[in-house]
């Protein structure tokens, strides 16, 4: 990844630098919440008025292994940049004029938070992060092009960072915000990119972005070391990305391979059970689930549920936030457990004799333990109850059982996948300028982009269900479900963010390497 105009690959890296960037804005527009998200951690005051921030501060982003630095300024708002613009452009040296000058902090606390930017911006920054309200059209911000003027004057390069965009966005609907913007601000030759970065709702692979054009607007000495953080940040990303999928891939293992064991009822009191459904025209599915059944399942559910509280807890942690999962849903429908139940040979024998041909045809579902417990029951009559109990003998054949267990059926497992992507995009969008983590309704368009992603890695993830039987322990079967969910997630970013292809394409070559 290094530019070989400034190192070859023979060389020694050069001294080691510090890369400065400055965050700069209109007043409260969200400077310091978005430098919370950056940093990953507490820093300043965030309060919904103008001129919170009234210093500049140095924060450090991240080192590399060879000491280069990169910070951030973290820099008080622009305040009467209208008059300081007009005063700028009457002095005929504009930056002479402007380090004459003194404010004073209280009298003139609007003028005065002017000059602590611009005087930030003109002595530490390499680069300048501009902090824009994207809730806003460019022409209502009347106060950008006065803003964009000093900066020019200034004369370092701009980044313009679209705040406060609100939850994510389609990519389509992305780009034409940007586009929007970039237009606004062509006939300014300061700025170098327009970026959307929300503070509550950024991504890792954006930041990647962000970088990627920071070092392009370094100037040569710094180019180097700019490349070496770059990899820092890659390889700290890259650290999160594999934990994040591995305590997913965990969980859903665990779940694949949990059973709880039900207590016989006998034939008799499942035949009568049938026969009451039967009679009173009840759903053959709800019919077959007894007290004990029931039981069984709602403690399957429960241990899912807790499950998904505690690794979401650890997925929450590695991303640098606070706060805990809560108000979990788990659906808790029939269909999402299967049933394997013993049936003694000899009644077996008489209750399935008449099915051969059917059990026979059904091997191969049955060996995928994709059936649910009454997926096999004909609509009505006394066959349909029997034809039911063939089928749990079939199964019980298939998985060797020697007493009833409920587990989850393939087609939740399916899910559980689905929402582990779900999840993680969840909690790899929720800035820390954001506070303590919520869950919140994802975005629309995530979720027909996970299921479509899913859809081409249903082999792979099929073949893993039928390995339930025969994996010993959890860490077996979340193994490959580590290397499927990796696959899938970097898809999906890959179609949620297509400008960052550079970071997701190192992302997979690691993983597959």
């Amino acid at each position: 990844m290094h530019d070989a105009a400034t190192m070859s690959d023979n060389s020694m890296p050069d001294t080691a630098q510090t890369i400065a960037l400055s965050l700069v804005s209109h007043t409260n527009v969200g400077k310091t919440t978005l430098a919370r998200t950056l940093l990953g951690r507490d820093v300043g005051i965030v309060r919904d008025e103008a001129h919170v921030t009234d210093t500049t501060d140095e924060y450090l982003l991240m080192r590399s292994s060879d000491g280069d630095r990169l910070v951030l300024w973290d820099t008080p708002g622009f305040g009467d940049s209208a008059r300081l613009a007009r005063r700028l452009a009457r002095s005929g040296d504009p930056i002479g004029w402007f380090l004459a000058e003194v404010w004073d902090r209280f009298r003139d606390r609007a003028f005065w938070s002017s000059q602590q930017a611009v005087r930030n911006v003109r002595e530490r920054a390499d680069v300048v992060l501009y902090l824009v309200n994207a809730a806003e059209a460019p022409e209502e911000s009347s106060f950008v092009a006065s803003e964009m003027r000093v900066l020019e004057w200034i004369g370092k390069p701009v980044l313009v960072l679209l705040n406060q965009l609100g939850r994510p966005l389609p990519p389509a609907d992305e780009a034409a915000e940007i586009e929007r913007w970039r237009a606004a601000l062509a006939g300014t030759p300061q700025v170098r990119a327009v970026l959307p970065l929300d503070a509550f709702a950024r991504c890792w692979v954006q930041e990647g972005t962000l970088l990627r054009a920071v070092a392009k607007e370094l100037p040569m000495d710094k180019r180097a070391a700019g490349e070496r953080l770059i990899d820092a940040w890659q390889d700290a990303r890259r650290a999160t990305f594999d934990a994040s999928i591995a305590v997913l891939a965990e969980r859903v293992a665990r779940a694949a391979l949990d059973r709880e064991a039900v207590p016989e009822s006998g034939m008799l009191g499942r035949l009568r059970e049938v026969g009451q459904a039967l009679a009173s025209g009840a759903a053959t599915g709800d019919a077959l689930r007894s007290p004990a059944r029931q039981q069984a399942m709602r403690s399957l559910a429960e241990r899912l549920d807790t499950d998904i509280r505690a690794s979401t807890d650890r997925l929450i942690a590695l991303h640098g936030l606070d706060g805990h999962a809560s108000n979990e849903i788990l659906t808790r429908l029939a269909e999402h457990y299967a049933v394997n139940e013993p049936v003694s040979e000899s009644r077996a024998a008489v209750l399935g004799g008449a099915l051969t041909g059917a059990l026979a045809g059904l091997k191969a579902d049955l060996a995928t333990g994709g059936l649910s417990f009454g997926a096999g029951l004909l609509a009505g009559g006394i066959a349909g109850a029997l034809g039911g109990f063939g089928l749990a003998r079939g199964y019980n054949l298939v998985r060797g059982a020697q007493t009833p267990m409920v587990m989850w059926a393939d087609a939740v497992l399916d899910e559980l996948c689905a929402s582990a992507l779900l999840g993680y995009l969840a909690v790899a969008h929720y800035g820390r300028g954001r506070g303590d983590w919520t869950a919140s309704e994802h975005p629309a368009h995530w979720r027909g982009i996970v299921d479509d992603v899913l859809r081409q890695h249903r082999e792979p993830l099929a073949r893993l269900w039928r390995l339930r039987g025969e994996a010993e322990d959890t860490a077996a079967l979340s193994s490959g479900l580590q290397q499927t969910l990796s696959e899938a997630a970097i898809d999906v970013l890959a179609r949620l963010y297509p400008q960052a292809a550079w970071a997701l394409a190192q992302q997979g070559s690691t993983k597959n390497g």
